[in-house]
């Protein structure tokens, strides 16, 4: 039997804003444990909510470029579940009537666009962070103890979940990589995964090729890599293929995924909606986002990254096209003048290897030397790409420096290389073609590298042809 994945996706987006979601302490990753609390996200009796409005923007623009439908009105709601993490014994999330439903997400492939429904967008706070000590990559399973930081309670997270979508790992990993840059170019989040701002929790199930049945879904929670993440859905796909073939039944349940081992032990039993309790949150009124705030919001929208992919794809492929705008090199590639292909082949590869900013960059500067890189050795072409983003880079420092471009300068040398190895001539002429290269090597280390490589193949070819 051929087997059909279906994956669904929950990510977690820290929102950039000053404070915390329902009170007013600062939000500021690493510092001191336990330091940016109060009694309200310490859930000290008495304390009250009162919600981040920028927060609450923020999500709605997510929700534009989501293509979501952004509701009239939206209710908070307590979501009951006891963990070391969670000092109210809940967390105010939203349950039925979330900001933002029923949108769609178009992924931009080599076959064209798939279209991965968004479900809904809701925001809510975020728990605290659990420190697991004595375990493999600070994970909780084999972890013997854990401490609480309380600096991360309370923070504004967004969680947009998307429809089951999705039936390869690679799309997967696609989808995922194209959302963090549409979340960071909205500039509402950092959206980096090594500071925790940027989570998500895969579901998967596979069912029969061409059925519309939805099977038992595993989770695996908590992926902090797009690598990972497409690992760990390849290996649950087999894993539930396997069971099904030998007449076993997949049981519903959650998994960490350990990269190392490349193993997901299994966590606990899958909850569902009712396990929660939610009830709307009594200290809350509802949210009723002004029109005129929603339409400001709609009207704020750039061009989105899945369209530029789009856009680029008849310039330089589609390979190229996704990777200048998933590394961020998309807004240097339009200001970079010259042939596209090859400019975006330099930003992908050589410029890539240096770990420039992109935004550093002087486009102008960048131009003039990606023009002129046959007249330079490829070492200084390298050292130059380096150095582009530093204050006041100019590209005629590397284009001036010493080389050899003039065919006067360059003539008497290639005389006395050819002078020197009267047999490697004389092979040459015979047939050998290939001895041009050892010619120009020559010329290219009695010049230290500073000859023009191009005019040196010229010169040299026309004298042994002469």
């Amino acid at each position: 039997m051929n087997w059909e994945p279906v994956i669904g996706l929950e990510i977690h987006v820290h929102l950039k804003t000053r404070t915390k979601m329902f009170c007013r302490c600062a939000l500021e990753y690493f510092a001191p444990e336990n330091s940016r609390t109060c009694p309200v996200c310490l859930a000290h009796p008495g304390a009250l909510p009162v919600p981040n409005r920028k927060a609450i923007e923020m999500t709605i623009l997510l929700g534009h470029g989501l293509g979501c439908e952004i509701v009239d009105r939206a209710v908070f709601h307590r979501k009951h579940y006891f963990y070391p993490d969670l000092p109210k014994g809940y967390q105010i999330s939203q349950y039925d009537e979330p900001l933002c439903v029923d949108g769609a997400f178009s992924l931009p492939t080599a076959d064209g666009e798939l279209r991965i429904g968004i479900v809904r967008a809701h925001l809510e706070e975020d728990a605290a962070k659990n420190v697991h000590m004595g375990g493999a990559e600070g994970r909780i399973s084999g972890a013997d103890r854990t401490l609480v930081d309380f600096n991360r309670a309370g923070t504004p997270l967004v969680e947009i979940v998307t429809a089951p979508d999705i039936h390869s790992s690679e799309h997967a990993k696609r989808f995922l990589q194209l959302l963090r840059q549409t979340v960071v170019e909205l500039g509402i989040s950092d959206a980096e995964m090594e500071k925790g701002s940027l989570r998500f929790d895969v579901n998967v199930s596979v069912r029969p090729e061409g059925s519309d049945e939805l099977r038992t879904r595993t989770e695996l929670k908590n992926m902090n890599s797009f690598n990972f993440a497409a690992k760990g859905i390849e290996r649950e796909i087999q894993r539930q293929i396997e069971i099904y073939e030998s007449g076993g039944r997949v049981e519903q349940e959650t998994m960490h995924f350990d990269p190392g081992n490349e193993s997901a032990p299994p966590l606990r039993s899958k909850e569902e909606a009712q396990d929660y309790r939610y009830l709307p949150e009594p200290d809350l009124v509802p949210v009723e986002p002004p029109r005129d705030v929603v339409d400001r919001l709609r009207g704020e929208l750039p061009e989105l990254p899945g369209a530029r992919i789009a856009r680029f794809v008849d310039e330089v492929g589609f390979d190229l096209a996704e990777g200048l705008v998933v590394s961020g090199r998309d807004r240097l590639f339009e200001q970079v003048t010259g042939d596209r292909r090859a400019v975006a082949n330099i930003l992908m590869n050589q410029f890539a290897a240096t770990g420039v900013d992109p935004g550093a960059v002087d486009a102008a500067e960048l131009s003039k030397l990606i023009e002129a890189r046959d007249q330079v050795p490829r070492h200084v072409f390298t050292e130059a790409l380096a150095a582009s983003g530093d204050p006041g880079f100019s590209a005629e420092t590397y284009l001036g420096d010493g080389q050899i471009t003039e065919t006067g300068d360059l003539e008497p040398i290639v005389d006395r290389i050819l002078a020197a190895n009267p047999g490697q001539v004389e092979a040459y002429r015979g047939g050998k073609q290939g001895l041009l290269g050892f010619f120009v090597g020559q010329v290219m280390k009695e010049t230290e590298g500073r000859a023009n490589p191009k005019l040196v193949n010229e010169l040299v070819r026309e004298k042994l042809n002469a």
